[in-house]
């Protein structure tokens, strides 16, 4: 409709209900509960009797989204194909309940409304006595949508001040599907049909030490599976390490909003967790056993990153040697007291896809030692050499201050749980207790690093490394290598070997049944 000689007409006194317009609705609930439902198809019955009862009007069938949140207008699918059905010139007029009806947020309020108007169609806010056609309905607008998005404000608050209630009641929030638990009616009960599982999984971790990938198929061997029958993945396996209510401990704070309209989360550092003991939270394991398989999980993670390995793992030779025959990686695996090196296509495949023998971590090491000897045989040269860059380097200053800072941020956090009377004083002074001697670490951390290098110290331990005596640091020995190739001799217990250097030499060399020898080394 043009929208101009419309409101000449509403000027003259000439009321909309006069006016030969196609007229539809919009109806919207938050939720699918059953109360919601039946509100809903309560709106569109009154907005299909309202609009059919006007004579001078032309029903177009409305438009209406169930279980869907009005902060954002992303995934209202009936509300986009409205607003194209509007660009696509099919209805003059809008009718809709409220204001939070159509938008909870202003800045949608007013740039739809506006849009709309662009394309000749005018909304009318029924209970909000605001329709678009009149001059001052954008000011009436923006005072309404802002008070329905401060509702939204209002009401984020409003819950978070109900968990923590819940919390002290000893309701347990979250997740309701919690493998090993039962949950009803925010009340965990264990669940030893699944239960068992976990137990199983923090043992063969913490006291097998068995990687996250090995317990998966040791748990297949058990029948244990996801939901959809495939083993559990190590992604599942690791979160159940890390839930600290296998513990029988509560944690929160683990995400902060960023913006309640957009609903955008970010993963807080796990310093300003909240986590306490919950009596309401039967545990499965100890306190004990899940404290090691934690401590466990980040001295792996802090290997890993220190190893400078991205997909290859943090083991010395890991992504190093590759199969002459196939092309593919060596994986280690320690079935006993020696660690060693197997095709991956023998591991998954079996001696009939690959019959490339297996290599053991200490032979490769006592070869790069010969090879690091040969290549290095003034030792103290290089020393000297290493020292001298040592002190070239403007060493890094670190800084503790964000630790530090995170450390007395705990602190208070924890001083306001003890206020809340959610944990005991007892258990206050335990965990302060704690907090302040972590501080004091870092803090002397903190004073130390603006002390020189001990030189003389550094001196006798690379002499010390760079003897290569048994048993042999496998990192210094494999720091030089930039990948074997191990080719099939057709006997398993014989291996050739194409040592790559880093420095571009290629060094070839045998392995034997009971012996480890080299040839060509200087090739």
């Amino acid at each position: 409709m043009d929208i101009r000689k419309v409101r000449d007409e509403i000027w003259r006194g000439i009321s909309i209900f006069m006016m030969s317009l196609r007229v539809t609705f919009y109806a919207r609930v938050s939720t699918d509960k059953m109360e919601q439902a039946g509100s809903l198809e309560n709106q569109v019955q009154y907005f299909t009797e309202y609009i059919q009862k006007n004579t001078n009007w032309t029903f177009v069938p409305g438009y209406v989204d169930e279980g869907i949140s009005g902060t954002s207008t992303v995934k209202r699918d009936s509300f986009n194909r409205m607003i194209a059905d509007a660009r696509a010139g099919k209805f003059d007029f809008i009718i809709t309940k409220e204001i939070s009806r159509f938008s909870r947020n202003t800045l949608d309020s007013i740039q739809y409304t506006q849009d709309l108007l662009r394309m000749g169609v005018a909304v009318l806010f029924q209970s909000d006595n605001i329709n678009t056609l009149d001059a001052d309905s954008e000011f009436r607008l923006t005072v309404m949508a802002g008070v329905a998005q401060d509702e939204v404000r209002k009401l984020s608050e409003r819950l978070k001040f109900g968990f923590r209630q819940s919390i002290k009641n000893g309701r347990v929030l979250g997740n309701d599907k919690l493998y090993g638990y039962d949950k009803e009616k925010c009340i965990l009960t264990i669940n030893e049909n699944e239960a068992w599982v976990v137990r199983m999984t923090f043992e063969l971790y913490v006291n097998e030490r068995l990687g996250l990938r090995k317990i998966s198929f040791r748990l297949l061997e058990h029948g244990v599976t996801s939901s959809q029958g495939n083993p559990f993945n190590t992604t599942t396996i690791k979160n159940i390490l890390l839930n600290p209510k296998y513990k029988g401990w509560y944690c929160a704070n683990k995400y902060k909003s960023l913006d309640y309209k957009t609903k955008q989360c970010a993963k807080l550092d796990e310093s300003e967790w909240i986590m306490y003991p919950d009596p309401s939270i039967p545990a499965i394991v100890s306190e004990e056993l899940w404290d090691r398989a934690n401590a466990q999980l980040k001295q792996r993670g802090e290997l890993f990153k220190q190893s400078g390995a991205v997909c290859t793992g943090s083991y010395s030779y890991s992504g190093k040697i590759i199969c002459g025959e196939h092309g593919t990686s060596f994986h280690r695996q320690k079935p006993g007291a020696h660690e060693n090196w197997q095709c991956k296509v023998y591991r998954t495949q079996g001696l009939a896809a690959c019959s490339a023998p297996s290599l053991r971590t200490e032979e490769l090491n006592q070869i790069m030692a010969d090879i690091f000897n040969d290549l290095y045989a003034d030792k103290s040269r290089l020393v000297a050499q290493t020292l001298e860059l040592i002190q070239s380097i403007e060493p890094p200053k670190e800084d503790f201050s964000r630790e530090i800072v995170l450390l007395r941020r705990k602190k208070e956090k924890l001083l306001e749980l003890s206020l809340d009377d959610i944990i005991t004083k007892q258990e206050f002074q335990r965990r302060n207790n704690e907090l302040n001697t972590q501080l004091a670490a870092f803090e002397t951390r903190e004073e130390k690093a603006t002390q020189g290098l001990d030189m003389p110290r550094i001196r006798a331990l690379l002499e010390q490394e760079l003897l290569l005596q048994k048993p042999i640091n496998s990192g210094l020995a494999a720091s030089i290598v930039d990948k074997i190739i191990v080719h099939n001799t057709g006997d398993r217990q014989r291996a050739k070997l194409d040592i790559h250097l880093k420095m571009g030499r290629l060094v070839p060399a045998e392995l034997g049944k009971n012996a480890t020898f080299l040839c060509c080394k200087n090739s």
